[in-house]
């Protein structure tokens, strides 16, 4: 809808004609009325999404092949249906815009190009509420330096302001915020600076343990690691704590690239950029993870230290009332019980050998405290989790992290976005990668000189096993697979042998989860069988989560007829 030309439509013929010969000037609520009338409000309100003062609503978004991603993370609160907030107010939000490039291949890979955060307040200054904006676009990670392009941007004020700003107070205002923001995080640093000073001098070992104050996100930019994490409530999309650590978990794994030899690439994205490409690196799955579950009113933390073989890694540890640590590793939906050590006690060699696979840890942070690990070993098996001892754990001042890290504390931060609804739709896509898989199985066997017979039955009696195996992973509780185990009995007669083969995939290309099931002997086992009767089945059951993200089941199965 040409939005533009049916306002100077209206604007020409319909306002004017309506008002009374002695009004001369239009008011907001009169181009409002008249825009009703003629059915343009309506028309827009089908497409936007506003949230009011007291409610969360979680607002859609459709994935575009290649684009930007931009979603409305800062509302502008409304007294009434008619009035705006007026020009002073809008000037005092300083949450920028942030714009995302997403590139999407044929294969739906996805790889992030480019995270630019807008000014948008020059508008406020603008005359008739319209200006242009010419902005350069650098990449990301390793390639922050280098220019990816220029955007063009128009920004327009609707309706239009009925007092608009000089571009002098425009400007004053930003340069004051600017030069508020530097002097905050000057202090910051310098206080961080003293705080590993003190660090240090408790145990010179500690210089060598991973105690991570700063981070760089995807432009290159340092930012403190409590600005990753900030309380994140999930609306109605995820209902309890543990859906939430299976959400973060279907979310793909990728380390940042790194150009040549020398190790790990730093890389923390911002929670939008992390979103907005569906796979991320551990520290971000972490992240994400301690802001739900912070949203969930669960004291929790990120923990930063190694797993075997010294590898760094970063999970989550909350903290129970009655003194319980659970550590979430985001990567894999897992939760562990932590229980210490004492290397002294004569029954330590006689004690089991935790189950999680942390080996260290140098710190651990939220969006209020940040805390380095001061204790004699820093081995998770012998750590005691009392962050409340400062003689174990030694505190930063929260105060100097809530005057950088706070929300609002400085217009460097990017707010966070909310989380948006899954715009798959389950049923069709789970018929959607059968079907494809039923033709690269029949397409494979035939190039092996084989015939396919495909029974319908039997596919669809897999369902209920690939449904308690999700269950199970969102849940940590057997569901029970009585039923399954009863009908596939009675399916498959006396004399015949069954085998299924369970596999389970966060992305939805039918080909390279087919590849990927041909490399385990036991699948290929089942999809090339060769016998007597042979019959085959397979059953794809696809699970939704927030941001498009998906669980993808998949069981192929087979029975035939023994005849040894």
């Amino acid at each position: 809808m040409d939005v533009h030309g049916r306002i100077r439509e209206i604007l020409a013929e319909t306002i004017r004609e309506e008002l009374a010969p002695d009004q001369q000037q239009l008011s907001t609520e009169d181009l409002i009325k008249a825009l009703r009338r003629r059915g343009i409000i309506d028309d827009v309100m089908k497409e936007l999404n506003f949230v009011t003062d007291n409610v969360d609503q979680e607002l859609p978004s459709s994935p575009k092949p290649v684009g930007f991603t931009d979603r409305q993370s800062t509302l502008l609160k409304k007294s009434d249906g008619t009035r705006m907030a007026d020009s002073t107010t809008m000037l005092s939000i300083s949450d920028p815009v942030h714009m995302v490039l997403i590139k999407t291949d044929i294969f739906a890979e996805t790889t992030l190009v480019a995270s630019y955060f807008l000014e948008w307040r020059s508008v406020l200054g603008s005359e008739n509420g319209v200006t242009n904006l010419t902005v350069e676009l650098m990449g990301v990670g390793t390639e922050s330096k280098v220019s990816v392009g220029i955007l063009n941007i128009k920004l327009e004020m609707y309706p239009p302001l009925n007092q608009t700003l000089s571009q002098e107070v425009v400007n004053t205002q930003l340069a004051l915020e600017r030069q508020k923001t530097a002097e905050k995080e000057r202090l910051f640093l310098v206080y961080a600076k003293q705080w590993w000073r003190e660090y240090l001098q408790i145990r010179p070992s500690h210089n060598s343990r991973l105690v991570k104050i700063f981070a760089q996100d995807e432009n290159g930019i340092n930012r403190p690691v409590c600005s990753y994490v900030k309380p994140l409530r999930a609306g109605r999309l995820l209902d309890t704590p543990r859906q939430a650590a299976r959400f973060v978990n279907v979310l793909g794994y990728e380390r940042a690239p790194v150009i040549g030899g020398g190790g790990k690439q730093e890389q923390w994205c911002t929670l939008l950029a992390f979103l907005c490409r569906n796979k991320g690196d551990c520290e971000d799955h972490a992240n994400l993870l301690c802001s739900l579950l912070l949203g969930y009113g669960l004291e929790a933390f990120v923990c930063v230290g190694t797993k075997a073989k010294g590898v760094p890694h970063a999970w989550v540890m909350t903290c129970g009332t009655d003194g319980t640590i659970t550590f979430w590793e985001s990567l894999t939906g897992h939760r562990y019980l932590h229980k210490p050590t004492s290397p002294d006690e004569p029954s330590a060699a006689e004690q089991p050998k935790p189950l999680y696979p942390y080996r260290t840890i140098g710190c651990v942070f939220n969006h209020q405290m940040f805390l380095g690990n001061c204790q004699p070993s820093d081995s998770v098996e012998s750590c005691v989790f009392d962050l409340n001892d400062e003689s174990k754990w030694k505190p930063m001042s929260e105060e100097a992290i809530k005057s950088v890290c706070a929300p609002g504390a400085t217009t460097s931060l990017p707010p966070f976005p909310p989380l948006c609804a899954s715009t798959i739709d389950a049923s069709v896509t789970s018929n959607e990668i059968e079907m494809q898989l039923r033709l690269l199985v029949s397409e494979h066997r035939k190039d092996l000189g084989l015939t396919t017979v495909w029974e319908d039955q039997l596919s669809y009696l897999l369902s209920p096993a690939l449904a308690s195996y999700e269950f199970e992973r969102t849940t940590s509780i057997s569901a029970g697979n009585e039923e399954f185990q009863d009908a596939i009995r009675r399916a498959v007669p006396d004399g015949h042998t069954f085998k299924g083969f369970p596999i389970h995939f966060v992305y939805r290309n039918a080909r390279r989860a087919f590849a990927t099931c041909l490399r385990s002997p036991f699948c290929e086992e089942i999809i090339c069988c060769r016998g007597d009767q042979v019959r085959l089945a397979v059953r794809v059951r696809v699970f939704t989560y927030p941001e498009s993200a998906c669980a993808v089941w998949i069981m192929f199965a087979c029975k035939y007829r023994s005849v040894l």
